[in-house]
């Protein structure tokens, strides 16, 4: 379908938090954020993606 892209989430424990990190896989650009794993991993990958979102839309590579 046209404007959906392919991206990757990693996820990796850090003390009492995790990091989130979202790539999209055709440009290779990343945006991560801290969270609280009780956020739960639909929310977390949420906000991930909205950052990811942002850094290709300040890019001008689109975000939708």
């Amino acid at each position: 379908m046209a404007g959906e892209r392919e991206v990757i989430f990693e996820f990796v424990q850090i003390g009492r938090t995790v990091k989130v990190t979202a790539v999209d896989t055709t440009s290779g650009i990343e945006a991560s954020i801290v969270g609280d794993p009780a956020a739960g991993e639909p929310a977390l990958k949420r906000l991930a993606l909205q950052k990811l979102t942002y850094v290709l839309e300040r890019r001008g590579r689109g975000g939708t």
